[in-house]
């Protein structure tokens, strides 16, 4: 007896083996609805693969490729659920269960997105306290991808999704959770954000090979800063943390990286760009939506004078300017003199969320910017500046403006006065100008704002949301 029952076994083993699915599709995942979605595995060549899933009465079915291979997309309905799925390889039989149907997003980037919402070491989360009790939500699951970086792309995975709740809420992305609880709030349909972030990664490492020998000579990639870090390795993240997560259907991605490549911002918007286009391509879903933050001000260590992480602030700027369906979060008021990592995440995750729902999901006249420069006119000694995203105005909540220069022809820059002009005396036209001035500078021919690694941002539009830091010039 024991003999049948050793031989049962032995047969149950080898036909589980039939067959093998990406972590990826497991208990509780989210599948992004209204899409052809692809499921893949590995199997036993030339064996048939028959999918049915408990929404559709239709059976998709498919064969192991040669290679142990096997893919299959599914339609997908609008968002709903919980749904199952039935796998099946002859006798074998797999049953996923408690799937929904909603929005997907990857979130990615280096420490400041993969800091938690129980923060890290004297590192809190501002608010986080009060969203984890309210967690308990089956309608947002979360996936976070083990660190993992590979000298070739591969589509190995290792990661779960779970079901938000205050057990799981704590140890994932502060970042990413804001992001999917306030879209989830606002849509009232699931959410599924999938986490794949490494502290201190430059974007170089999240970049596939051949977008980065295309477009760069090593030199310009090679990240100065720890060379024998192996999450700084040009493409190694995007093989072991992005590739196995490809094609699966996305939405879209939220980003929140930089501060690795400060000191090289010259090439930033470049790689920024092709970073981008890369996982665009490499996806094969058009120009998904892809929104990122600009790094926060930094004055820890001593670093608060210096301008290197104003010109990061200033590549990241020119991407969202440069390329399609991106946007940016500015958090040139919430930035910290003691850490590179600011308290206000969830702050945060709900800026990346406006964009989001501006762009994506209808909300049309929902304000997702802060004041962008867009151009300045000088009458005698004072310096007349325009933005966009501003039409109802800019403002300071009544506090005195800081952190803006002109400089004259010897390109020498002073403290600016900077005050706004109240629309009851410019005008409906003039309510985004502001008056800039300093009794140092007779003929002002440059402006800039927010120039230098650390400042307190205090300029907003009507709306509350901050502008960025710019320059009207380009001979630094």
């Amino acid at each position: 007896m024991r003999f049948i029952y050793f031989f049962v076994f032995l047969l149950s083993f080898n036909s589980s083996a039939q067959i093998k699915l990406s972590n990826l599709f497991s208990n509780n995942m989210v599948l992004q609805q209204k899409s052809d979605v692809g499921i893949w595995g590995t199997g036993i060549k030339n064996k048939q693969i028959i999918i049915t899933p408990s929404w559709s009465n239709q059976k998709f079915i498919t064969k192991v490729k040669n290679d142990g291979s096997w893919y299959q997309e599914i339609e997908t309905p609008e968002a709903g659920g919980p749904y199952s799925i039935l796998i099946i390889c002859d006798a074998d039989k797999k049953i996923l269960e408690n799937i929904l149907i909603g929005e997907v997003w990857v979130a990615s980037g280096q420490s400041n997105m993969e800091m938690t919402l129980s923060g890290s070491n004297r590192e809190p989360v501002l608010g986080s306290l009060d969203l984890i009790a309210k967690s308990k939500n089956s309608n947002i699951r979360l996936f976070t991808v083990k660190n993992s970086s590979e000298n070739t792309p591969t589509k190995y995975l290792d990661g779960t999704w779970s079901v938000a709740n205050s057990s799981s809420v704590p140890n994932f992305s502060a970042v990413a959770y804001s992001f999917a609880n306030f879209l989830n709030e606002i849509l009232n349909i699931p959410i599924g954000i999938i986490n794949s972030s490494w502290g201190g990664s430059p974007a170089e490492a999240w970049t596939d090979k051949k977008s980065l020998d295309d477009n760069f000579k090593k030199s310009e990639i090679k990240n100065h800063h720890n060379d024998n870090a192996i999450h700084h390795n040009p493409s190694g993240l995007f093989n072991g943390m992005i590739s196995p997560l490809i094609p699966f259907k996305i939405k879209g991605a939220i980003w929140y990286q930089g501060e690795s490549n400060i000191g090289r911002a010259s090439s930033y918007t470049k790689l920024m760009n092709t970073m981008i286009k890369g996982w665009r391509n490499q996806w094969g879903q058009g120009d998904f939506p892809f929104y990122f933050v600009q790094i926060a001000p930094d004055g820890s260590v001593g670093n608060g004078y210096g301008t290197s992480q104003a010109f990061l602030r200033e590549a990241q700027l020119n991407t969202m300017l440069s390329l399609k369906n991106t946007g940016m979060a500015v958090t040139l008021d919430i930035g910290s003199k003691i850490t590179s990592h600011p308290q206000e995440k969830i702050l945060v995750g709900k800026r990346l969320a406006y964009w989001a729902l501006a762009k994506n999901y209808g909300f049309d006249t929902l304000p997702f910017s802060g004041p962008i420069y867009e151009s300045f006119e000088v009458k005698k000694d004072k310096v007349y500046v325009n933005f966009k995203y501003a039409k109802n105005g800019v403002t300071s909540y009544g506090k005195p403006l800081t952190g803006f220069e002109i400089a004259g022809k010897n390109k020498v820059f002073y403290e600016a006065d900077a005050t706004i002009n109240p629309h009851w005396t410019a005008g409906w036209q003039d309510r985004s100008v502001l008056v800039l001035k300093s009794s140092e500078v007779d003929n002002p021919l440059y402006i800039r704002y927010g120039w230098k690694n650390y400042i307190w941002g205090n300029l907003y539009n009507i709306e509350g949301l901050p502008a960025s830091s710019f320059r009207s010039y380009d001979f630094d």
